[in-house]
């Protein structure tokens, strides 16, 4: 039987009647010419359309940035308005396309655009990892923390030397005992610190104040265990998202006057604040993100100061000089976190691309993409902390995880589902036994080596209301702490590991604690 297709195309072939059109009266006009230099056209025509063809090839292979920062400083770079009345971002990106095209055109006039095209293609592939030159004072802060790290690292692996002699028994015992304390960590108060949600809290080195910073752009100093308001910082017309303090400071054994800079803070309207604890007015500040600065992190010199932005960028600073050393792309959309490992060699950063990226301080290069198929966070990263062991690093993402990242693998090593709602705090315990940051633990009256305290669990903060203690070698949930009737923004462990201190979108600070108000080092 004929395809049904085939069949109409035989009966319309077939039929001679075309309601009186005679098929063969069409006349046939065979007096054309295809458009061309010679065929018909004028050459100048011609040349004017091949003009605007390669012009449109050239366009085609210049690479313009998607985000409007990047847009608008390009465009600022050229000399050119950052935006013309009623233009939106995609005319503003079509617009510096345009420019580019034009200036590409006049730098290379008799370029063959086959091969133009060519190369700049394989430039775009490769326009994952480039390098910049910078200067001086980078390339002296890249000396000073290789100096400064690798005395650092040689001490933290010959105690993992000496941990690994102790016997997996030992090990069992241990932690069971640090379990059982955690298991009483309660309520012990709880305070309101200001008229919007509060989104940071962070403990002192000594562990005797808070440090909490709210919607308003409030930075308040409150005391331990008491909770009581002792100064406000005022300088932050946004919300203050990061607050970290200078190492050593308020600790009796390190040169860190109280007149000097204690504390640094960043907020929404793009500002980085460094503090004293005498006075109520920033020591100095630090301009240079275009949007809300999300996280602000020392370096464990206290040298350097790192911050982390909406605006798709971390920045490096000289806490002396204020000077900005570094301004570092990578990420796709806004850094949220940024973190150094103890030795002070690497730095982690992540945020709203959901992709975290550990950094080599001393090079400049990417080691490890926090990232993988089936590894990987599907949602934004808002939280990191590395372990006291040097190579591991936590993430706490939208999606309800805690993830954990070793260096030394290059891969995930372990996940917590630690949350039912977004993740937005993770803090790994930091010792007073910590073989960098204090005394590292002895031997035993027979000569076998001690293990440590620092590092042994962890504590997240969550949208569903809680705040998760969590065994750090099982990745097992030791207890959850309830109180907060709204989300928790912030969580934090005293070193001592007598106190967890967190706050929310409740307006409150909350300490917990062992009614014994008992830590880790007591007996």
């Amino acid at each position: 039987m004929m395809h049904p297709s085939r069949r109409a195309y035989v009966e319309e072939a077939d039929t001679e009647d075309r309601g009186g059109l005679d098929l063969d009266s069409i006349p046939i006009d065979r007096d054309y010419d295809i458009p061309g230099a010679g065929a018909g056209i004028a050459p100048e025509r011609a040349s004017a359309l091949l003009s605007q063809f390669e012009r449109k090839r050239l366009a085609a292979t210049i690479a313009v940035p998607t985000d409007d920062v990047r847009v608008r400083a390009k465009l600022r770079e050229l000399g050119e308005p950052i935006t013309l009345f009623g233009e939106g971002p995609g005319d503003r990106r079509d617009r510096l396309r345009e420019l580019l095209t034009e200036q590409a055109g006049q730098d290379q006039p008799d370029v063959d655009m086959k091969d133009a095209g060519e190369d700049e293609a394989a430039a775009d592939e490769q326009e994952e990892e480039f390098y910049s030159r910078g200067g001086p004072e980078l390339l002296q802060a890249r000396i000073d923390i290789a100096q400064y790290s690798i005395p650092r690292a040689k001490k933290r692996i010959e105690f993992q030397k000496k941990e690994a002699t102790i016997p997996l028994r030992t090990h069992i015992k241990f932690r069971k005992e640090i379990k059982e304390k955690l298991k009483g960590f309660e309520l012990q108060g709880s305070q309101t610190a200001g008229e919007r949600h509060i989104s940071m809290t962070r403990f002192s080195p000594n562990g005797e104040m808070v440090a909490t910073g709210n919607w308003g752009g409030q930075v308040k100093l409150l005391d331990v265990p008491s909770l009581e308001h002792k100064r406000t910082l005022r300088g932050h017309t946004g919300k203050v998202s990061g607050i970290a303090w200078m190492p050593g400071s308020t600790l009796p054994d390190h040169n860190v006057s109280p007149d000097s800079a204690n504390l640094a803070s960043g907020g929404a309207e793009g500002q980085v604040y460094v503090w004293s604890l005498t006075q109520d007015t920033p020591l100095a500040t630090l301009s240079g993100h275009a949007q809300r600065v999300c996280r602000v992190e020392f370096h464990p010199s206290g040298k350097y100061l790192a911050s982390a932005s909406e605006d798709t960028s971390w920045r490096l600073w000289d806490v002396e000089t204020t000077a900005e050393l570094l301004l570092q792309e990578g990420h796709s959309r806004g850094v949220y976190t940024v973190s150094f490992n103890t030795d002070g060699s690497l730095l982690a950063s992540a945020g709203l691309d959901s992709i975290g990226r550990i950094w080599d301080l001393r090079s400049g290069r990417t080691v490890m993409i926090l990232d993988g198929h089936l590894d990987g966070h599907i949602k934004p990263i808002y939280g990191l902390d590395w372990g006291p062991d040097g190579h591991r690093v936590l993430t706490a993402s939208a999606d309800g995880w805690v993830k954990c990242w070793d260096v030394r693998k290059v891969h995930r090593s372990g996940g917590i589902g630690a949350h039912t709602s977004a993740v937005a705090d993770v803090r790994w315990f930091k010792g007073l036994d910590d073989p960098l940051e204090g005394i590292p633990p002895g031997e035993d009256e027979n000569g076998n080596q001690l293990p440590k305290k620092s590092g042994t669990f962890l504590v997240s903060a969550g949208f569903d209301h809680k705040v998760n203690i969590f065994s750090a070698d099982d990745w097992a949930l030791v207890q959850s702490l309830t109180g907060h009737t709204g989300p928790v923004a912030s969580v934090d462990v005293s070193r001592d590991g007598k106190w967890i201190v967190s706050g929310g979108h409740d307006r409150t600070v909350k300490l917990w604690g062992r009614n014994d108000s008992s830590g880790m080092y007591d007996a």
